[in-house]
């Protein structure tokens, strides 16, 4: 079905969604350009995003908002792929789900929520698979290099060994960067939601909340710290590993158990002492932690492009065969994790999802839908690299 857009950022002038815009201002021109728009709520604001990212003047403009549902049709029955970024989702998102899956249109979105992920998938999963809507959560920090990395760790030791890793372990030895004012909305609503209902403790805690009518074997918490003696370091609980741990189980699960299904998975971060990577570690924590007090950062608020461009990231997957034999995938991002390197991830999945692949619709992970694609663009084009042996 033709469309107006190949791409529409939704949430433009918000703190990541002007990040996205203006990398594929920035990075997409001339015939390599795809026919996009940004949407928000106000057409003035998003005049002066258009201005100040350096897009063309002739940027369509699209007045969207989360509560009037028939804007959200209107705007997903113009484009090929929706990225968002109008979050907390539990609060701001599922108008846009079901709009999406009633058009058969694409979905991108940076979601680390896996409540709401979970109701997402029990309510329009089978509707999006008969439309043809490819709805793909979490492509930014949440979770793209974790389930890149592990579908890249599982590739090396079936070509190695001619079998999947039962056991991989995610260490996230480098990281710096800051956190925005919409992470911190959607972890202090998440717990609020929790606050009013307990029960969704049980699926904030399950490794397999997202790969309904499946549980595998007992996975590791990762939240007591552990000496590693084959990497000679303490480890220590990371905040992330709640969010992508799911999504990792879920790409199994959607590869028809291509990890096998007695696959165990964790993720923690190296401290390997009074060194810069253990102070990288404090500074991570103690802004993670920050977000859950009253105040702190608001919406709209985030790093600086000096920061931005300062951050990186660097993650070892280790992939451990039960007779002992191993294979490691490094996967290393160039800016900081949650907004130079997402605000690329996401709009470079948006673009392999109109570009590179098809697939049935559905609700997806990236790795599962897009994997080795999204992997090539990312190397290409998004300042990530991934390294096997």
């Amino acid at each position: 079905m033709k469309r107006d857009f190949d791409l529409i950022v939704y949430g433009a002038t918000g703190y990541t969604g002007r990040l996205i815009a203006e990398y594929l201002a920035t990075s997409y021109r001339g015939d390599d350009a795809p026919s996009w728009a940004i949407a928000g709520r106000s057409t003035d604001k998003l005049q002066k995003v258009r201005v100040d990212i350096g897009a063309p003047d002739d940027l369509p403009l699209l007045k969207a908002d989360a509560d009037e549902p028939a804007s959200l049709r209107s705007m997903c029955e113009r484009a090929a792929v929706i990225i968002t970024t109008v979050g907390p989702y539990q609060l701001h998102g599922p108008g846009l789900v079901a709009a999406c899956a009633a058009a058969g249109t694409a979905y991108v979105d940076l979601c680390g929520e896996p409540v709401w992920m979970r109701r997402m998938i029990d309510a329009y999963h089978e509707e999006a698979k008969r439309t043809g809507a490819r709805i793909v959560f979490s492509c930014g920090f949440d979770s793209i290099p974790f389930d890149l990395g592990v579908l890249t760790v599982q590739e090396k030791a079936r070509e190695k060994f001619g079998r999947p890793a039962r056991r991989v372990k995610a260490r996230l030895r480098k990281v710096k960067g800051g956190m925005s004012g919409g992470t911190a909305a959607s972890a202090q609503a998440t717990l609020a939601a929790a606050a009013r209902d307990p029960a969704l403790i049980g699926l904030l805690t399950d490794p397999f909340a997202l790969t309904p009518g499946f549980t595998g074997p007992s996975q590791p918490s990762g939240l007591i710290p552990e000496y590693d003696p084959h990497m000679n370091a303490w480890l220590v609980p990371f905040p992330m590993a709640p969010v992508n741990t799911k999504n990792v189980h879920r790409t199994n699960f959607l590869l028809g158990h291509l990890y096998g299904r007695d696959f165990v998975y964790d993720e923690m971060m190296v401290a390997p002492g009074l060194g810069e990577i253990a102070g990288v570690t404090t500074e991570t924590f103690a802004t993670v932690f920050s977000l859950f007090r009253t105040g702190g950062l608001k919406p709209g608020a985030g790093p600086s492009r000096e920061e931005r461009e300062k951050g990186f990231y660097d993650i070892l997957f280790l992939g451990e065969l039960p007779d002992g034999r191993r294979v490691e995938t490094v996967v290393k991002g160039d800016r900081d994790p949650g907004y130079g390197s997402t605000s690329k991830m996401i709009a470079e999945s948006a673009l392999c999802l109109v570009r590179d692949v098809q697939g049935e619709g559905g609700i997806w992970t990236p790795g599962a839908l897009m994997g080795p694609a999204l992997r090539k663009r990312l190397t290409e084009r998004a300042g990530l690299t991934f390294s096997a042996r």
